[in-house]
């Protein structure tokens, strides 16, 4: 998974383009933020804006697209959302019908494309304080768990918050709530540390999306507001369309992760 570290975005984003790269993206392109993707029509686009602004620890907005454009300007002036994701989902009223490579074909000309941040960013500040991240040691997805914290209704769009986890000891643990907390557009701070039957985790081993990984002895899973969460909020409200990264899947952007720490 880290094979691809020191390349620049743009030389990810046109491997991933070739279809050269079709894995998670943890790990890639050091240095860089990743983003999550929501692509929507635009009737229904006012909603989910109106959504992230209300649940902005799962869905902090990187950029926004204007309607018919696939270009995510702000982050990436050269990118391609409809092909610069390694996977993609398609859902249509609330269930996943086709996972995909790329989606040229499914873009239709009054779509509005949503970027948001991801908790992959802030793992290069983590690694580089001496806090070991496991699925990238085990070289996996992260996994990813529905919750039963619930996000706050907008419009169309209400469900779950999907948490991401990363087992750590109790001092590494809070030393990462330390340097996540600088990032509030990557999802900051944790929202729950421990128990997970406490946020509706009956079984960590089985995460919703993305893998299992080990937890070792002594130590805790810290759990981050994911960006996944749009996905079981697409199941539960189902839009006619929603078309997402794959879990784990990002698009690579052109800012540099300093530029996002508030400190």
């Amino acid at each position: 998974m880290t094979t691809y570290s020191a390349l620049e975005p743009n030389e990810i984003r046109k491997l991933i383009r070739n279809q050269e790269i079709s894995g998670p993206t943890s790990g890639m392109s050091i240095g860089f933020t990743q983003a999550n993707l929501v692509i929507l029509k635009k009737e229904h686009a006012f909603d989910f804006l109106l959504f992230c602004h209300r649940n902005p620890k799962p869905c902090p907005l990187l950029d926004v697209t204007e309607p018919g454009s696939f270009i995510p300007s702000k982050i990436a002036k050269n990118a391609d959302i409809r092909k610069d994701i390694p996977k993609y989902r398609i859902y249509r009223d609330g269930i996943l019908t086709e996972e995909v490579l790329d989606i040229t074909e499914y873009w239709e000309e009054d779509m509005v494309g949503f970027l948001i941040g991801c908790s992959f960013t802030f793992e290069t500040p983590l690694l580089e304080a001496g806090i070991p991240i496991r699925h990238i040691q085990e070289n996996c997805n992260v996994p990813m768990y529905k919750t039963t914290i619930a996000c706050e209704k907008a419009g169309v769009f209400e469900g779950p918050t999907v948490v991401s986890m990363r087992p750590m000891t109790p001092e590494d643990a809070i030393r990462a709530i330390q340097i996540t907390s600088r990032f509030p557009n990557v999802h900051g701070a944790p929202i729950h540390i421990g128990s997970p039957e406490q946020i509706g985790i009956t079984d960590i081993s089985k995460p919703d999306f993305g893998d299992a990984v080990s937890i070792k002895p002594g130590e805790i899973p810290v759990f981050w507001a994911c960006g996944v969460t749009p996905q079981a909020v697409a199941m539960e409200s189902k839009p006619s369309i929603i078309i997402t990264h794959a879990p784990g899947h990002m698009l690579i952007t052109d800012l540099k992760e300093t530029s996002l720490s508030i400190l």
